[in-house]
């Protein structure tokens, strides 16, 4: 069950480039930057409330990210949504053939376990899915 908008996650090409404009600019607290490997992403937060602006930069040529910013260039990416159990959450979309870019959930920042919805399942929107580990709800 989906508990909450954990973050919209915004591509971008120079992850302390744009942290200076919502720190500077915003006066928005940063936290990063944050290498996820699995992901092949370097990220960083900020926090508004109990929701966070992730801004995730790619770390390798050919990453899907990569490829995202080469044809839609910095902007927004996806939207984060918290849940409780994450391959439950999985496991009941694809038995509900829901297209899904992850089967099984993945390693994500702050230690967090992530899924991706497909855009084509979702009218255009990359939707992450992620359960953060107990006791650490929202780490930005």
């Amino acid at each position: 069950m989906i508990k909450k908008i954990h973050h919209l996650a915004v591509a971008v090409e120079d992850l302390e480039a744009a942290a200076r404009f919502y720190k500077d600019a915003l006066g928005l607290a940063f936290s990063g930057p944050e290498t996820v490997a699995a992901q092949k992403t370097k990220v960083g937060f900020l926090e508004i409330d109990e929701c966070s602006i992730e801004l995730v930069q790619p770390t390798e040529e050919g990453s899907p990210l990569t490829k995202f910013l080469k044809a839609k260039g910095p902007g927004m990416h996806h939207i984060c949504f918290e849940v409780d159990d994450i391959e439950a959450e999985v496991k009941s979309l694809l038995e509900r053939g829901v297209a899904m870019v992850d089967k099984k959930p993945r390693p994500g920042a702050h230690g967090s376990k992530v899924a991706f919805i497909h855009p084509s399942a979702t009218s255009g929107v990359l939707i992450e899915l992620c359960e953060m580990p107990r006791g650490d709800q929202n780490p930005a």
